[in-house]
């Protein structure tokens, strides 16, 4: 049904039961119930009209108003549920993220130990190398001293030994054993030719 026929229906409604209930208090009365009546059918003919005035009022006017509110109100729905989507999947990502991150930490925890093992492992080669290098050195310098000290005796021992030797040659050299040693050189020297 139209809007404009259910209103006439409704203002046709009204007007008779305006008037059964007016002939109804009409029966009631009897006699000056005439005039009485006459204004009683006013008052609800006045009645009538305010009301279908204020019927036709509100149904021109506010149906479209509360369509807009209706409108703004399924828009803001709409908008809050993508919003609630929206949000619902930032926080399915950020779950994922929170979950892998725990996963990434692990994994860079386990590059790290991996990185300081090796690191480990190189400074003790190096350190073996140098180790190494500085006992070849410390063997190269003890042998060095070693015979800087084997020579050095050795010369020491020649001193002693020359001089403990000219000290038993000062005593045993006499100038009578050196007049003798002298004489001896002499006759060998005279039998050679020349």
């Amino acid at each position: 049904m139209t809007r404009k026929r259910s209103l006439f229906l409704a203002v046709s409604a009204l007007f008779v039961l305006l008037f059964a209930v007016v002939g109804a208090q009409a029966a009631e009365e009897g006699g000056n119930a005439a005039a009485e009546r006459a204004t009683e059918i006013f008052k609800w003919i006045n009645f009538a009209i305010v009301a279908g005035v204020f019927y036709w009022v509100f149904a021109k006017y506010l149906p479209p108003k509360f369509r807009s509110h209706a409108e703004m109100i399924s828009s803001a729905i709409t908008k809050a549920t993508s919003a609630k989507g929206a949000a619902e999947a930032e926080l399915r990502e950020a779950e994922t993220r929170l979950a892998n991150l725990e996963k990434e930490v692990a994994e860079l925890r386990a590059h790290a130990e991996k990185e300081a093992a090796a690191e480990v492992e190189r400074l003790r080669a190096a350190t073996q190398s140098d180790i190494q290098k500085i006992a070849t050195a410390a063997k190269a310098e003890i042998e060095a001293a070693e015979r800087a000290a084997r020579l050095e005796l050795k010369a020491l021992a020649a001193n002693l030994a020359v001089d403990g030797a000219e000290s038993l040659l000062t005593k045993q050299l006499t100038p009578k054993v050196q007049e003798s040693l002298i004489s001896n050189f002499v006759k060998s020297l005279e039998g050679r030719p020349n």
